[in-house]
């Protein structure tokens, strides 16, 4: 595995230690359910007043939700993580208008109308990525997209909102034996189209902005929650369908979440990257 960065063909085991404790899981559907009501232009100092405490109740508000949703994940969100909140609440138009990952799909393998798995090739992009330790992978992805969501909120060297894509990745690394999840989780995300020519600047030193080179991927879509269990067994699930699958079996993967990672029917894909 490559050091440096969390590349496609392989990631980076550099630190990625939290500060100021552990993070709540702040998922995409659910920040959808809110809407926002911007306060109006005024020359009236009392109305630009009123419009401030307005914005502040609002941002308490959803702080105080997503605490109440974090404590069912055993983690905790900061209070600075308000801002970020408010504002991917306010610039989230909906799952249909989030830009998608652009792939070409090579081959799909196929049996009595299933899909069992898929061969696409992803081109060379520029992703934000970080790489955490946390005591369990759910604890780590929430405290990775925590710091992501505050990069795609303006703090970033552009100074504006990015826009979210799907999917949200993670880079999963296991023993030998493909048995055992490492503590070290990469979470990931796609620069919009863009940006991809003049990446904006992360703000937070632990997030890396990395050109990933283009690669073939084995994906193989699933439903459920994802958690160390899960993962490994479909990890060996996609190896057994693969017909030659020593020619992506490392001991590094990808998690896909397109959808709300709390939801009962999750949407995700387990990625295979094949070898150089």
């Amino acid at each position: 595995m490559d050091h440096g960065g969390c590349r496609l063909n392989g990631g980076s085991e550099s630190d990625g230690s939290s500060s100021g404790g552990r993070v709540g899981m702040i998922t995409l559907e659910d920040l959808e359910s809110f809407s926002e009501e911007q306060p109006s232009d005024s020359d009236n100092g009392s109305l630009e007043e009123e419009g401030e405490a307005m914005e502040e109740d609002e941002q308490d508000r959803l702080l105080h939700y997503w605490q109440d949703v974090a404590r069912g994940h055993q983690v905790e969100v900061p209070n600075d993580m308000a801002v970020p909140i408010q504002q991917l609440t306010t610039n989230n138009e909906g799952t249909h208008s989030r830009e998608r990952v652009p792939f070409t799909l090579i081959t799909r393998k196929e049996k009595c109308g299933d899909v069992l798995y898929e061969k696409r090739h992803y081109g060379k992009a520029n992703w934000a990525c970080i790489t955490v330790h946390e005591d369990t992978y759910e604890q780590s992805i929430c405290l990775g997209f925590m710091k992501l969501m505050r990069y795609i909120c303006q703090q970033n060297s552009s100074g504006n909102y990015l826009g979210l894509t799907i999917p949200i990745i993670t880079v999963v690394r296991t023993d030998d034996a493909h048995s055992i999840l490492s503590r070290a989780v990469t979470v990931a995300y796609y620069l919009p189209a863009e940006h991809q020519a003049q990446p904006p600047q992360p703000y937070d030193a632990d997030i890396i902005i990395e050109e990933w080179p283009a690669t073939i991927v084995y994906t193989r879509a699933f439903t459920g929650a994802t958690n160390e269990q899960s993962i490994i067994n479909e990890i060996n699930t996609l190896a057994e369908m693969l017909e030659l699958p020593t020619i992506c079996l490392n001991c590094s993967f990808i998690v896909a979440g397109y959808t709300n990672p709390a939801a009962a029917n999750r949407q995700n894909e387990i990625w295979f990257l094949e070898r150089p």
